[in-house]
């Protein structure tokens, strides 16, 4: 486990990035001592997915102390780059990450991916172990051991999970479904608030369980 003071962990971004931007001048993150946790889904539907992940691949250089998880979104994305098929990318909002990847140069559908991004993309984590709490972007299959679950349910998982009171040996903190306000229950936070729908971005605050979070 990593010594550090506090752990920050923030919601699903989908292409927010002027949002984020507002919520990382909200929080009191010391890079030197803190660590800092994203969830997943850092692309589509919202206006700028490269613009974020430019912003998520500086602050990687700036800390030891950042950690990046994986989406369903980031994994359609890999998968639109690694096979071509193009419909599942675009029929969960993967046309506005392709837009934001324009230039005035692009023709046509041509898009121009920096290979640093997509290095960035596969080396995404899939779920992180804290003292207190796993962190993980969908949620986890209640009575299956953590090193058993499918990656698939680790980035798509809902109903199962959320109605679940199965305890999983410490609270499970994720994103992926969202919710007007951060989803607390015994076994569970959920921390996805809608951003991309005009609600908010939130951010936890560990060990004080402190909510912080920007409007749409």
């Amino acid at each position: 486990m990593m010594d550090v003071d506090k752990t920050y962990i923030i919601g699903d971004v989908h292409g927010c990035l002027e949002m984020l931007k507002r919520l990382l001048d909200k929080i009191d993150w010391n890079p030197a001592n803190d660590r800092l946790i994203f969830l997943g889904d850092y692309i589509d539907r919202g206006k700028n997915s490269k613009g974020v992940l430019d912003l998520l691949l500086e602050i990687s250089k700036s800390s030891s102390l950042v950690q990046f998880l994986i989406g369903n979104h980031e994994n359609i994305f890999l998968e639109y780059l690694n096979t071509g098929r193009i419909m599942g990318f675009i029929l969960n909002g993967g046309d506005a990450t392709l837009e934001s990847y324009r230039t005035a140069e692009s023709s046509g559908s041509e898009v121009d991916i920096p290979q640093e991004h997509i290095a960035f993309l596969r080396s995404l984590e899939h779920w992180i172990e804290l003292d207190d709490y796993y962190v993980v972007h969908a949620g986890f299959r209640p009575g299956v051991d953590l090193e058993r679950q499918s990656f698939e349910d680790l980035i798509w998982i809902r109903n199962a999970f959320i109605f679940s009171d199965y305890d999983f040996g410490k609270k499970v903190i994720f994103g992926h479904t969202p919710f007007y306000k951060p989803l607390l229950m015994e076994n569970k936070i959920g921390l996805d608030t809608g951003a991309v729908y005009g609600n908010k971005l939130t951010c936890l605050e560990l060990p004080a369980v402190k909510f912080h979070f920007v409007e749409a």
